[in-house]
């Protein structure tokens, strides 16, 4: 697998994917945000698009992150966006991400990412890299059961909040 940052924000990077195969490719034909991406044998199977916080010169956000359907829950999400991470830390002492399902929370989490109390108006919870050292994975992800859940999310937030956090990854070489 290799991962690399297809362009930043100025450089109008675009990439098209497949719609049928990745969620929100139609946000990555947009050339306002960087991208990475996730190759395997030189295909396209995860991307994630970024940008820089509106009032906030320190803090970079990760917007929209994708994985193909056929490599999903294999961790390609988090190596990914543990990725895009560490090279946004070269131009951001902080990195964002909000979140809107209990999946993405747990990846983000395994990225190094940590709930930082707050959510935005559509329901999500704001992540940030480094963690904030108050950070209570148990008590994000508890969050998500005060929501109208699928069988399969509700089963998960069950499963992880009797595991306890999963360990953070370290980004990929």
């Amino acid at each position: 697998m290799e991962f690399d940052v297809l362009g930043w924000p100025d450089d109008d990077p675009t990439v098209r994917l497949d719609w049928t195969r990745f969620a929100y490719a139609g946000k990555f034909v947009m050339s306002n945000t960087g991208k990475a991406l996730a190759r395997d044998d030189g295909d396209i199977v995860g991307a994630v698009s970024f940008n820089a916080d509106r009032t906030d010169d320190a803090v970079g956000w990760l917007r929209y992150v994708t994985v193909r359907e056929d490599y999903r829950g294999e961790g390609v999400g988090p190596r990914l966006c543990a990725h895009a991470t560490d090279r946004l830390h070269e131009r951001y002492d902080t990195v964002k991400i909000a979140v809107n399902n209990p999946f993405a929370y747990h990846a983000l989490h395994k990225a190094g990412f940590g709930w930082t109390g707050d959510t935005t108006g559509l329901a999500e919870l704001v992540l940030a890299h480094p963690a904030p050292a108050d950070a209570d994975y148990e008590t994000g992800l508890g969050r998500y059961r005060e929501r109208d859940l699928s069988e399969a999310e509700a089963a998960f937030v069950a499963e992880k909040l009797d595991a306890g956090a999963p360990a953070a990854r370290e980004p990929p070489a």
